[in-house]
């Protein structure tokens, strides 16, 4: 009897073994969970950071991650730059838990100036998961609204404008003809339609007082003497260009290497302008009269009707004649 209680218990050990052993074989080990470190949004001043454009100087940039960030990263994964490539330094601040990140400038940016924020995939998590959703966002700053003078009135405004407008023409005259520079860089390229508007310039100029009468006279005789004397005239006309220190014509184009009607009426109206103006008897202006209206007479209008049609037209080349035909 006792044998067989004995063998009863060994066989009530075995079961039980067995029975642990199964138990532990239906239950595996759960598999790791991978980490998801993605971009959810980024706002510019509360706004979706689509391409935006006219920001303030000093925008709140917002990046929200799925997780938190290694800040160690941040430096290098998010980056805000021109678009010359000139990095900009940032302030940065976190919030909930590292998966937010707040940027501002540390100083303000440039007005009227494109940035690119890059959020790159050097970003990672703080389980060092690289960032799986890089993304570009540009946007241009506002322009400069601010005083960048002393406020004045219209009245002076006016002045101010037609004095200047003025000082191109005196200041940067050619010295050799006196004529009007294409450009303050131009050299000895001068425009024949631009003098016309410098001579009415200098005639605004004498009656505001900016410059003395005999002043104004003595330019524009200069510029009389030269056209006269030095400048090639095809039946009167000028041309486009002219060099100011030879008189001898710069084409305009490859087939505008002649008379140029429209600019040659640009320079008699302000040549016209100054010899109403300068109309007293003093020697020296009665002078610029008279060479005022050999210019002015010298002009061959009706030539340029090509054939007494009923237009001018605003070409002619010795070279290519009428080939630009334009009336």
């Amino acid at each position: 009897m006792m044998r067989c209680i004995h063998c009863m218990y060994i066989f009530f050990l075995l079961s039980a073994a067995g029975i642990s052993c199964k138990k532990a074989s239906d239950n595996p080990q759960p598999t790791p969970v991978i980490e998801t470190f993605k971009l959810i949004t980024a706002t510019i001043n509360s706004n979706e950071a689509t391409p935006q454009n006219g920001l303030n100087v000093l925008p709140v940039i917002k990046v929200i991650f799925t997780a938190a960030m290694d800040r160690n990263t941040v430096v290098n994964g998010i980056v805000l730059s021109q678009s010359n490539g000139t990095a900009v330094a940032l302030n940065a601040s976190y919030q909930n838990n590292d998966s937010v990140l707040i940027l501002q400038p540390v100083i303000a940016l440039a007005f009227i100036t494109k940035y690119i924020l890059s959020v790159n995939s050097t970003l990672k998590s703080k389980k060092n998961t690289a960032l799986s959703t890089p993304a570009v966002i540009n946007f241009i700053t506002q322009i400069d609204s601010s005083d960048k003078f002393p406020v004045i009135g219209d009245s002076a405004l006016l002045d101010k404008v037609q004095k200047q407008t003025f000082k191109y023409f005196w200041d940067f005259g050619h010295p050799v003809s006196g004529m009007a520079r294409e450009r303050n860089t131009s050299g000895d390229l001068v425009t024949t339609g631009g003098t016309g508007f410098g001579i009415m310039a200098i005639v605004a100029a004498v009656n505001r007082k900016f410059i003395s009468r005999a002043a104004g006279v003595t330019r524009v005789l200069k510029i009389t003497d030269f056209l006269t004397n030095s400048c090639t005239q095809y039946h009167g006309a000028f041309a486009h260009w002219i060099n100011g220190a030879s008189g001898a014509t710069i084409p305009f184009s490859t087939d505008d290497d002649g008379a140029d009607l429209v600019e040659t009426s640009y320079l008699m109206q302000g040549l016209l302008t100054a010899k109403q103006y300068f109309n007293t008897a003093d020697i020296t202006e009665t002078d610029l009269r008279n060479k005022i209206n050999i210019l002015w007479n010298g002009v061959d209008w009706n030539w340029f009707r090509q054939g007494s049609q009923n237009v001018l037209y605003w070409h002619w080349s010795p070279n290519k004649a009428w080939i630009m035909n334009a009336q």
